[in-house]
């Protein structure tokens, strides 16, 4: 099972697509790990450097319908590639959510609500987030302020992560 823990980043805009996840003209690289340069590479946000975020950070926070676009699977590989393997929001496209537990990944859902809280309490500063899987229980901390966000995954979805993916999954049932 992959680590679910870390450094967060949050990233705050609606409907990420998939383009600015991974640029279409990295599709050709031939293995996942040639697409690990390039995530968020044509992502625009004020006071954001992919260069310079992405490497301290194996979590993220953002907002609504995150993973829109195309269904390649790359998204979430550069994803992996670059340690981050939990991105929690308020949405996702339905066919990213899946490609990201089909590889092993966690894609959670939180109510606006709860996005709009962490967004307010902890962007902006050094925030980690430690997942309890079995709880299905978050525990975000900064230095000065800590506390528990509950989660639900499917028992499906929780038997891929356990699995660290779809081929291990079946691999291990067929």
């Amino acid at each position: 099972m992959k680590n679910f823990n870390g450094n967060t980043l949050f990233l705050d805009r609606a409907d990420i697509n998939t383009d600015e996840i991974i640029p279409a003209k990295y599709l050709s690289e031939a293995s996942k790990k040639a697409l690990q340069p390039y995530l968020f590479e044509d992502l625009s946000l004020d006071d954001f450097n992919p260069k310079e975020d992405i490497t301290t950070s194996s979590v993220i926070i953002t907002r609504a319908n995150f993973g829109c676009g195309s269904s390649r699977e790359h998204a979430p590989w550069a994803l992996e590639m670059n340690g981050i393997n939990l991105v929690i929001a308020e949405s996702f496209a339905r066919i990213f959510k899946q490609n990201m537990f089909n590889c092993g990944l966690m894609a959670v859902e939180l109510p606006d609500r709860t996005i709009d809280h962490l967004f307010k309490q902890y962007s902006g500063k050094i925030t980690s987030v430690t997942t309890d899987i079995n709880r299905q229980m978050f525990h975000v901390q900064t230095d000065s302020l800590s506390e528990e966000i509950p989660f639900s995954l499917s028992e499906f979805d929780l038997d891929l992560v356990s699995a660290g993916g779809w081929l291990e999954y079946s691999d291990s049932k067929y």
